[in-house]
């Protein structure tokens, strides 16, 4: 068993920093590249050198095959060592630097050789090229050993063949040039290759900056916990690049806002439409804790930027606590408005034991009449118009708070709405928020009053709601549709301008409108169409209770 401490074992194969990989890669292939192109380089250099020294051959036989005397010795004298033709051919082979310079006849015996004992014989490579009147190059072996060649025919005055000239380079000396070439050659690979791994050497310490020298390992396993985070957690997020792109958007906040994956490579205004969620993710609205109303749902949107220029925008769904804030205040006007009842209802109780007291037996009985059919008669004025059981109950208990804030809420002579309503909690959150901001609107004021007309034209919903306070400014009738734009202190619990926008929101759902005008008597009036809002007559309304409806004053 090895007694050397992990830590402390040699590590075999690739290191792990991605930063030592990535240099070591960089550096392999410009080693590999260098060795190439030097390759490349000495291999036509070799045939390059052979051609130059056939073709210097081939002309310094073509020199000597043109120099009257040799061509004359040839036909006039016999091959000798001191004959004119071996005298000439030497006096060539020195000039030039040839390592052999042979004259021959048409038999192909040797006139002259660097070896005096080989003239008169014949020679021991074919001439017959040559001696047909061909220019001949090639590198092969001879009596000399192995040399580029050339040959050309000998020709006398009337230009006849009489014989050949064959001239030879050493091969060795064209051997000696490639391989003297070659330290040159390394010399510049190893210049390039020693650029070469400069380069890499910053592009790896560029890579380990911005990987935080870690393993790639360590890369594969952040990224896979960056998805599983991503992906898992509850909290929608979008991540932009530099050119305001989204580039990630994860499962969470593709619910939210009603997009999937093809809204990556797009802007938010092209993935989303114009409205106040891509402006927020655009980054066009700054703040914190921004609200912002996409469909159905309520939005806190908080973005930060990154450092590459890019953002990350988180994605909150608000849905169900802005409902319960807005539950919680209607449930402390009911309890504000139950309070005073008890109050009155202690003052009626006092008022009656007195007439009893009193034996006004029939005072007694009038008093109750009077004060049981006030309250009957509200439900019934109400259930009577509006056949719709949510609205009805809402109606109802807005009227008693309405009454606790000296606020009188009628219910128009028109009001006719039957129970075929195809999404009554739709139409429960738009008159719920359109009533809350009436009663805001009007209390305190003298002889306060809120009407409330719902009627159905065909398949159309008309909801009419005015109200007797200070009204609307014609610029700002478009203004209070807008995401987060209120005059009024929001509550400790959420914040306003939601209400409205979120009325608008759902009436264009549907194909309808949201508007704000002038009432008749001063005021606002408000005024919202639904279209395809109610069934066919006769036929069943096709409830959506499961779907969620939220709304809070603006």
């Amino acid at each position: 068993m090895s007694t050397t401490p992990p830590g402390r074992r040699l590590r075999l194969g690739l290191p792990r920093r991605a930063f030592s990989q990535v240099l070591l890669m960089q550096l392999a292939i410009a080693a590999g590249v260098a060795v190439l192109a030097t390759g490349l380089f000495l291999a036509p250099l070799g045939d390059q050198l052979d051609d130059q020294a056939m073709r210097r051959a081939l002309a310094i036989a073509q020199t000597t095959a043109q120099q009257p005397q040799i061509a004359a010795g040839v036909r006039e004298t016999e091959p000798s060592p001191d004959g004119p033709v071996q005298r000439e051919a030497e006096r060539i082979r020195e000039a030039t630097g040839a390592e052999y310079v042979v004259v021959l006849d048409v038999r192909g015996v040797r006139w002259s050789h660097t070896d005096p004992q080989r003239i008169g014989g014949l020679v021991s490579t074919d001439p017959g090229e040559a001696l047909a009147g061909h220019d001949v190059m090639e590198i092969d072996d001879g009596t000399l050993g192995r040399s580029a060649r050339g040959k050309v025919p000998l020709r006398d005055g009337d230009g006849g063949i009489v014989g050949a000239v064959s001239v030879g380079i050493a091969y060795d000396s064209v051997r000696a040039r490639l391989i003297h070439a070659i330290p040159g050659l390394f010399a510049y690979a190893g210049g390039a290759l020693a650029v070469g791994a400069l380069a890499a050497w910053l592009i790896s310490r560029r890579v380990q900056r911005q990987t935080r020298d870690l393993a790639f390992s360590d890369i594969a396993a952040l990224l896979a916990e960056r998805e599983a985070m991503l992906h898992g957690i509850r909290e929608g997020v979008v991540a932009l690049d530099a050119d305001g792109r989204v580039r990630l958007l994860n499962d969470e906040a593709q619910r939210l806002l009603g997009v999937g994956e093809e809204a990556v490579g797009h802007s938010p205004d092209e993935a989303l439409g114009t409205g106040r969620t891509a402006d927020v993710l655009a980054g066009r609205v700054a703040g914190t804790d921004l609200l912002t109303v996409r469909g159905r749902r309520v939005l806190v949107a908080n973005r930060m930027p990154t450092d590459d220029g890019g953002a990350v925008a988180t994605l909150r769904d608000r849905t169900e606590l802005d409902r319960l804030g807005r539950e919680l205040d209607s449930t402390r006007g009911l309890i504000d408005a139950l309070r005073a009842q008890d109050h009155e209802h202690a003052n009626r109780m006092h008022t009656l034991l007195g007439l009893l007291e009193l034996e006004m037996y029939d005072d007694a009985v009038e008093f109750v009449g009077e004060v049981v059919g006030d309250h009957r008669a509200t439900s019934e004025q109400v259930t009577e118009k509006i056949r719709d059981p949510l609205l009805a109950a809402l109606l109802v208990g807005k009227a008693t708070v309405a009454a606790e804030r000296q606020v009188a809420l009628w219910i128009t002579e028109g009001t006719r709405l039957p129970d075929r309503l195809i999404d009554p909690r739709g139409l429960v959150t738009v008159v719920g928020n359109l009533v809350d901001n009436a009663l805001d609107a009007v209390a305190g004021t003298p002889r306060a009053r809120v009407e409330v007309e719902l009627r159905a034209e065909g398949r159309t919903a008309v909801l009419v709601v005015r109200d007797t306070g200070p009204g609307v400014p014609p610029e700002q009738r478009e203004l209070v549709f807008t995401e987060g734009w209120s005059t009024k202190e929001p509550p400790a619990h959420r914040e306003r301008g939601i209400g409205l926008s979120l009325v608008r929101t759902l009436a264009e759902r549907q194909g309808g409108s949201a508007r704000v005008g002038e009432a008749s008597g001063g005021g606002a009036e408000f005024t919202v169409v639904l279209p395809e809002a109610l069934t066919e007559p006769g036929a069943e309304p096709a409830l959506t209770g499961a779907r969620e409806a939220t709304g809070e004053e603006a």
